[in-house]
């Protein structure tokens, strides 16, 4: 079961927009996923809402929109078109690129960007773009391993670590979870990550001073 602050199930659409100027008004936070059209996006968003949000297809590249799913009036979480994998057209391919580029930009309310990769084929050249971009941006960010299932547990933790070293070079705020949206596996750390960007970081109660205990 997941354990965190925000109800993540009530995500709703709102709507599908081919570039910002379409998107809701730029107020509030928003949390963006990104990832090549083969790294398991649609899925995590639906694991992470449990429903059927996003539009998930055998057939890479998909998401051909920036998609927007409301949590509450002042908290939307977005899915930006996915890169790299998908058939089709170069002009469609570019405008997709750019309608990404504009939004990490000039997006004032992105607040975190998960970007996710396949955790067999991380960090290719796209994926390092991405990051080095949103770095260059100073967006907070979560890399996902996907489709953490497909290894056994021992390699799992190489490659995530492996990962984590070759991030830390940036000198960035960025945070690396292995993830798989079958077995349910850092789904909790999703989510404990997304709150800590809508709400601020969790305080437990007894590390909060008391100045009324002398009282």
């Amino acid at each position: 079961m997941l354990k965190s602050r925000i109800k993540y199930h009530t995500a709703s659409f709102i709507t599908s927009a081919p570039d910002i100027s379409k998107l809701p008004t730029d107020e509030g936070i928003e949390v963006a996923f990104a990832g090549r059209s083969n790294a398991g996006k649609s899925s995590a968003l639906n694991t992470l809402t449990d429903q059927k949000l996003a539009r998930t297809s055998k057939t890479p590249g998909r998401t051909q929109l920036i998609n927007t799913f409301e949590l509450d009036e002042e908290k939307r979480l977005i899915d930006l078109p996915g890169y790299g994998f998908a058939k089709v057209p170069i002009e469609m391919k570019k405008k997709w690129q750019r309608s990404l580029g504009e939004y990490l930009q000039k997006r004032k309310s992105l607040k975190g960007l998960v970007v996710l990769m396949d955790i067999r084929h991380p960090l290719k050249d796209l994926d390092m773009d991405l990051i080095n971009w949103a770095v260059d941006s100073e967006i907070p960010i979560l890399a996902l391993l996907t489709k953490a299932d497909k290894l056994k547990q021992g390699k799992r933790k190489a490659e995530v670590l492996q990962v984590r070293k070759a991030l830390a070079e940036l000198n960035a705020d960025i945070t690396v979870h292995a993830f798989s949206s079958l077995k349910g596996i850092g789904l909790n750390e999703l989510a404990w990550k997304l709150d800590d960007w809508y709400l601020g970081p969790f305080i437990k109660p007894d590390t909060l001073e008391n100045d009324n205990v002398d009282q």
